[in-house]
C-alpha cells in the first residue's frame, strides 16, 4: 500500500521569495520523509496551481492525495478558496481520492519561532529597552483560530511579563497602528512587533511598513520554513490521511504486513 501524496497549498504572491519559502518547506519535508511523495502547489494565479499538480499526479497514477493548507490563522475551517479548488479537482479526477487537512493554525510551538525571530530583530536594531509587544497576523482567521491567537498573545505576554496586543493586516480586526495606539495609551513607548506570518507576502510588508511608520523599535521577520512548521505539516497530513483508509474491506481484509506503519506517522 503506497502512502498518499502530500500536497502543501500555499497563498499566491507576486514576490518570488514567498513561493521560495514553500519550496524550502517541501525540500525539508522530503529530507525528513524520503518515503513520501511531497509536492507544493499555490492558489491562483501562481504556478504550479493545485489543479496543475492534481493533473500531474493523476497522470502518474497516484490515487490518494492529502492537501495541507499552510494557513496560520485558521485553526479548523478551511479557506473557501481551497475548498473550491478541492471540489474542482475531485470533479476533474474522480479516480483519485482527495482529502484536505485542517490548516496549520496558531499552534503553541510556533511561539518559539516567533520569539527567536523577534530577538534577532531586536539585536539588529540594538534595542536595549522594551515595554510592549504586538502579535501581528495576516487575518483574524476562523472563530477557533481567533481565540487561539488571543491565547497566544496572553501566553507571550506572560512569558515576557510585558503587555501584548493582537493586530491583523487585512482589515478584519485591529490594525498594527491601532494596537500601537492602545499600548501607548497605557504609557508604553518601546514597542516591538512579532510577525505571525509564514512568509514575507504583501500583507506582511503592509503591517511592517505601518509599524515602522508608527515608530516601533523592531519588527520580526516571518516564521519561515522552520522545523516546527515541518512537524505541523506532517501532523496535519497524518491525521487527514486516516480518512483515506478503508476499514471495511470485507472481501479482502488488509494484512498488517501490507501497511507501512510509518506512512502516516508525524
Amino acid at each position: 500500500m503506497t502512502a498518499p501524496t502530500l500536497v502543501m497549498v500555499a497563498r499566491s504572491s507576486s514576490d518570488p521569495r514567498v513561493a521560495q519559502v514553500t519550496h524550502v518547506l517541501r525540500q525539508g519535508l522530503q529530507t525528513m520523509r524520503p518515503d513520501l511523495d511531497i509536492q507544493a502547489a499555490f492558489r491562483d494565479p501562481c504556478t504550479p496551481s493545485v489543479a496543475q499538480v492534481a493533473s500531474q499526479l493523476a497522470e502518474r497514477g497516484v490515487r490518494e492525495v492529502v492537501l495541507v493548507p499552510l494557513g496560520l490563522t485558521h485553526a479548523i475551517e478551511i479557506d473557501p478558496a481551497v475548498l473550491a479548488v478541492m471540489h474542482q479537482v475531485r470533479a476533474d479526477h474522480p479516480e483519485v481520492g482527495f482529502v484536505t487537512s485542517r490548516p496549520i493554525g496558531p499552534e503553541l510551538s510556533l511561539l518559539n519561532i516567533l520569539d527567536g525571530r523577534l530577538r534577532a530583530a531586536l539585536h539588529r536594531a540594538r534595542v536595549l529597552e522594551l515595554d510592549g509587544l504586538i502579535l501581528s497576523s495576516a487575518s483574524t482567521g476562523d472563530v477557533r483560530g481567533s481565540a487561539l491567537l488571543a491565547r497566544r498573545a496572553r501566553q507571550w505576554s506572560t512569558h515576557h511579563r510585558l503587555p501584548c496586543l493582537t493586530a491583523v493586516a487585512d482589515g478584519s480586526g485591529p490594525s498594527v497602528a491601532q494596537a500601537i495606539q492602545g499600548l501607548r495609551a497605557q504609557g508604553r513607548r518601546h514597542i516591538a512587533v512579532g510577525s505571525f506570518f509564514l512568509s514575507s507576502d504583501e500583507l506582511y510588508h503592509a503591517q511592517a511598513d505601518q509599524a515602522h511608520r508608527s515608530g516601533v523599535v523592531a519588527v520580526s521577520d516571518p516564521l519561515g520554513p522552520a522545523r516546527e512548521v515541518l512537524d505541523l505539516v506532517l501532523a496535519r497530513y497524518a491525521f487527514a490521511a486516516m480518512d483515506l483508509l478503508d476499514f471495511e474491506q470485507a472481501d479482502e481484509p488488509a494484512r498488517h504486513d501490507d501497511l507501512p506503519l510509518d506512512a502516516f506517522s508525524a
